[in-house]
């Protein structure tokens, strides 16, 4: 039993124990029967991790060469591996695998509707994202799993999409190159007196909360850190020693000018004692 490929609406398959003369009967060439009135194979999705929370269709149609069709349309929560070494810049893929649960490939052959063009030109019309990612394509390849010892056919989609990466760049990357130019011009500020000090520490502390606000939008699941990860500590490290190069400046002003504070006081001290000596005498 296969799936038809002419169509490509839902599930069809062949019920060879349904056929009619749609002359005998007023022309009706399709009726439509409630799902639980005949067979239907067990197609699940694999990779779901939610319950399906929309309402199933309580009919399928029947039609007068023997052909079964049952749209279901599913809200699907999946789960796949997330690739953030490139965040914000990063294309992700997602795979959707159906295949049955109790019957095998000898059982039931599955076969798509179409292939990997036509899905993803069908995608590209249906699809309104609006939102953080880009779809790009679909990858519809066949394969056969063995979950315990027959083995089981499976049709996997591969969904193809990309972040959309302007957001993250005006709010986050930007930012924190302003703050570092910010710190770089620093260095025209006077260093005597505390202003220069109090500035760079202020553009630290701006830095260091955009790097909090940083960890709630970087994925978390990542075998890599990732560049932007990356760019930031290095911003952090830049500022930091530009903070301490600061620091040392300051104390080192501030002990040259005790230095040349202390011969003056001493010579004072002569004068004074001189005085006293010749009032003495």
């Amino acid at each position: 039993m296969g799936l038809d490929k002419s169509r490509v609406s839902g599930q069809v398959w062949e019920n060879e124990f349904i056929h009619w003369n749609p002359e005998d009967y007023c022309g009706i060439t399709e009726v439509a029967v409630a799902t639980d009135a005949l067979w239907k194979p067990d197609i699940t999705i694999q990779d779901m991790i939610d319950k399906d929370k929309s309402t199933p269709c309580p009919y399928m149609m029947v039609y007068h060469n023997g052909s079964v069709e049952h749209k279901n349309d599913q809200v699907v929560v999946s789960t796949c591996r997330m690739h953030a070494y490139k965040f914000p810049f990063d294309t992700q893929s997602c795979d959707l695998s159906f295949r049955s649960v109790m019957y095998w490939d000898d059982a039931i052959q599955l076969i798509p509707s179409e292939n990997s063009t036509e899905a993803t030109k069908g995608s590209l019309k249906t699809l309104r994202t609006q939102y953080e990612w880009l779809f790009i394509n679909i990858t519809i390849t066949k394969g056969k799993v063995t979950p315990f010892i027959h083995q089981h056919d499976v049709i996997t989609y591969s969904i193809l999409m990309k972040r959309r990466s302007v957001l993250y760049v005006v709010n986050f990357v930007l930012p924190v190159l302003f703050f570092f130019v910010l710190d770089f011009a620093s260095f025209l500020i006077s260093d005597t007196g505390g202003e220069k000090l109090g500035f760079k520490i202020t553009v630290l502390l701006a830095v260091t909360v955009m790097q909090l606000l940083f960890n709630e939008i970087l994925p978390s699941a990542s075998d890599r850190v990732p560049l932007i990860a990356v760019f930031c500590v290095g911003i952090f490290f830049l500022m930091l020693l530009s903070l301490l190069e600061s620091i040392v400046v300051l104390h080192l002003i501030n002990k040259d000018e005790k230095q040349h504070q202390e011969p003056d006081q001493d010579e004072v001290y002569r004068q004074l004692k001189g005085t006293v000596c010749l009032h003495v005498l």
